[in-house]
């Protein structure tokens, strides 16, 4: 089982972006987690980021091809601006999950809309690092159903 996990505009920056919304950890320890966490549940973990919308659309559109059954991706900023990435998340028809480190409903009126989430399996918010932990989790349980 191999699963993808794309990381939005920004998302390098954790650790030292407003720690008061997304802590202190950083990208390289959510990509170590989830990577020891896929290894423990016998899923293969590869982890990508990028700030351009174009290479996030071009690695969705290839993840089908090389193998990925599963998508994870916390689009950031984009999550409230790109119909196309959710384009591409409905045209691989491959099962996504939306996660964000913030509770984007508790936050400032145009961080509520998403444009991910009709496209998504699911979506987890508000739980740092964890909704990472969380989605990887319920992607293994969801491919696992299948």
């Amino acid at each position: 089982m191999r699963i993808l996990v794309i990381h939005g505009p920004n998302l390098n920056l954790l650790g030292t972006r407003e720690p008061g919304i997304y802590g202190s950890v950083t990208m390289g320890e959510i990509d170590n987690s989830l990577k020891e966490t896929g290894q423990s549940l016998g899923v293969e973990v590869e982890c990508f980021q990028s700030n351009h919308e174009g290479a996030i659309i071009d690695k969705i559109a290839l993840a089908k091809g090389i193998g990925f059954e599963a998508i994870i991706i916390n689009p950031g900023a984009y999550t409230h601006t790109s119909i196309a990435i959710a384009d591409a998340i409905s045209a691989v028809n491959i099962p996504t999950i939306e996660v964000h480190i913030s509770n984007i409903h508790k936050r400032e009126e145009f961080r509520q809309k998403s444009f991910i989430a009709a496209v998504a399996a699911g979506q987890i918010a508000g739980f740092g690092k964890n909704s990472y932990l969380l989605a990887l989790r319920a992607a293994v349980d969801m491919l696992s159903e299948e």
